[in-house]
């Protein structure tokens, strides 16, 4: 499409996340805590604390606001009362959207969520609606430039499961959510930086949104990240210039 770049798309999602840091700080600690209660104390044998520490360091988050909320998740007090939530649902223009919330009030959060679509021009759909449209998968996001012969020698030997370049010279390299830890390892070992890096749920097909339905989308979007309750939005929708410039 006209204007379509998957790596501009990229960088607009992450900005527009960057730009929303009052929140991440919260959202990671109820990330920290339940894993941590699922999983035990030790990052190092606790691979989703691995990456929630990772992503609060990432954020600046103090090391004592980590180790507390460690401590709240493995001590059985403030992490019990979060439970983890996944609502299904479609945007204006047929996007496919994935909310995946931690609360201690499913009333609460479904009644949100479904607002934020409802106002937005999107709809609430049943379990299982959309989720077929997306991988569970380790996913690596290289900028232009990098060596994609590097990266595809590290990742391959790392036991990546596919290493692509797009048009743009995006390198994105995917693995099994169980190999994340070890390709991290392997490109930090070899001083290769992703852009963005993360256990996701993963698109299998793009859907391709211009004008109104491109706008309402990215205010559906920007609405359910806002909500207390969301951890992560995931969509099949791509933006044209004029949305990612806006």
């Amino acid at each position: 499409m006209a204007g379509h770049s998957k790596w501009a798309n990229i960088q607009h999602r992450k900005g527009r996340q960057d730009a929303k840091r009052g929140k991440l700080w919260t959202k990671i600690i109820r990330e920290i805590t339940v894993a941590a209660r699922e999983g035990g104390p030790d990052p190092e044998a606790n691979p989703r604390l691995r990456l929630a520490w990772d992503k609060a360091t990432a954020a600046n988050m103090p090391k004592d606001n980590i180790q507390r909320a460690i401590q709240r998740g493995s001590g059985g007090a403030d992490g019990d009362s979060f439970e983890e939530v996944r609502y299904e649902g479609y945007g204006p223009g047929g996007a496919a959207i994935l909310i995946d919330c931690m609360t201690d009030n499913r009333t609460r959060t479904v009644a949100e969520v479904r607002h934020a679509l409802n106002k937005n021009g999107g709809n609430l759909g049943q379990d299982g609606s959309v989720t077929f449209q997306f991988k569970h998968c380790g996913q690596f996001l290289f900028a232009p430039g990098t060596s994609e012969e590097q990266v595809m020698e590290v990742a391959l030997e790392a036991g990546a499961e596919d290493v692509v370049t797009d048009e743009d010279g995006m390198i994105e390299v995917i693995c099994e959510p169980s190999d994340y830890a070890g390709l991290k390892a392997a490109f930090e070992a070899a001083g290769l930086e992703p852009e963005v890096q993360d256990i996701v749920m993963k698109p299998l097909n793009e859907t391709e949104l211009t004008g109104e339905d491109a706008e309402r989308t990215q205010k559906l979007i920007d609405m359910l990240e806002s909500l207390d309750d969301v951890q992560q939005v995931y969509t099949t929708a791509v933006f044209d210039e004029s949305i990612q410039a806006s």
